[in-house]
């Protein structure tokens, strides 16, 4: 198994978190229990960040720069804040910004996945009838 099937499996796993998310933040249904919210909310992008985290090792692993550390910590920084915004305006019941918190949060997994899986000097760019 290559690294990018690795990140690939990192990314897949975020899949149902992220609808999970996507839901939140188009439903008002859920205006009526912050709490339920909040929980969800957690636990979707608390395990959006361990998957990030956990691609963002294996991408260390490869590249053992300490450039990349660094990269990539500022951006599981930035997407723990992000979480964290979210969560908040989650428990206070502000659906106005846990929408927009919540669409901060997708376009830095986005842009982490993005980076990840950018190809590396040197390797090869992958074939198939997808690509």
């Amino acid at each position: 198994m290559t690294i990018a099937d690795r990140i690939g499996d990192h990314q897949a796993r975020c899949l149902p978190y992220l609808l999970t998310l996507r839901m939140l933040a188009r439903d008002d249904a859920e205006t009526r229990f912050p709490w339920l919210a909040r929980v969800e909310v957690t636990r979707a992008t608390g395990a959006i960040l361990a998957e990030a985290e956990a691609a963002g090792r294996e991408v260390w692993a490869v590249t053992g720069g300490p450039g990349t550390v660094i990269f990539l910590g500022v951006r599981l920084r930035r997407l723990a804040v992000a979480a964290d915004d979210a969560i908040a305006a989650a428990g206070a019941g502000d659906f106005t910004r846990l929408r927009r918190h919540l669409r901060r949060f997708e376009a830095l997994t986005s842009a982490i996945w993005e980076v990840q899986d950018a190809p590396r000097p040197g390797s090869r760019p992958a074939e198939g009838p997808l690509d």
